[in-house]
């Protein structure tokens, strides 16, 4: 872990309106000011240990971190990505249920725990917040199930590209109409694992998205969607835009 980062107000937040604290109102954002600090992650540090006990909770600012278990015998998988305004911890639980690594440098807000329960029970707004929050994440769960399950090598990619885009272009209020950009924060060998595919068929789908005009690649990471509709259909999803605000 890093020195804690620079503290940054509520209302300079870049999460501010997509975060845990979303509906706060400024008495409510005065209190979680009290019990807040930053801390800041390289790219391959471990944020979480699977069995620590855990004295906080909170929200990615910027980065992305992934969510892993070891079995027994030592194989680990990846099961899930923390993209940023995702929360990290479980009020009510004493220990992490898996690994948090951070993929890409990150920085998180990080609220003390037992402070921060008291909170929940205090304040509707939070708890309400925290509870959509994590009905989003059972939806998404339930979906990365259908994306393991039935989608092929190509809806896959496809799918996982279009989560990160989305996110990226809600995160900052980019509109459909525009070019949307990204880097990737996974290497082709973590995106297979993500996946369940191998590391050559990772690598041909994303060079056949590219022959095909779905995506534009500059390097290995940085990734331009000209029609993000044309993702979405690639990804078997669909195409309302419906997640682009």
């Amino acid at each position: 872990m890093q020195d804690h980062f620079a503290h940054v107000q509520c209302s300079d937040c870049p999460i501010r309106h997509r975060a845990v604290c979303a509906r706060c109102d400024q008495d409510e954002l005065n209190r979680l000011e009290q019990i807040k600090y930053y801390r800041s992650f390289q790219a391959g540090q471990t944020i979480i240990w699977s069995g620590d006990r855990m004295d906080f909770v909170g929200s990615v600012v910027s980065g992305i971190a992934s969510l892993t278990q070891t079995m027994e015998d030592g194989r680990r998988q990846m099961v899930g990505l923390l993209l940023p305004s995702d929360f990290v911890g479980r009020p009510g639980r004493p220990t992490a249920a898996f690994d948090v690594t951070a993929t890409t440098d990150v920085v998180m807000c990080c609220f003390r725990k037992k402070p921060f329960e008291t909170l929940i029970a205090e304040t509707p707004n939070i708890a309400q917040r925290l509870l959509e929050m994590t009905l989003d994440e059972l939806d998404a769960a339930r979906e990365w199930m259908l994306l393991l399950g039935r989608k092929t090598a190509r809806e896959k990619i496809a799918s996982l590209i279009s989560i990160i885009v989305r996110r990226e272009a809600t995160l900052h209020k980019r509109k459909t109409a525009r070019m949307l950009t990204v880097d990737l924060p996974l290497t082709r060998e973590e995106m297979a694992d993500y996946l369940g595919l191998t590391l050559e068929t990772v690598s041909r789908q994303i060079s056949a998205l590219k022959k095909d005009g779905v995506i534009s690649l500059e390097g290995n990471r940085h990734v331009s969607i000209p029609d993000i509709d044309r993702l979405l259909e690639e990804a078997g999803d669909d195409t309302d835009g419906g997640m682009l605000v």
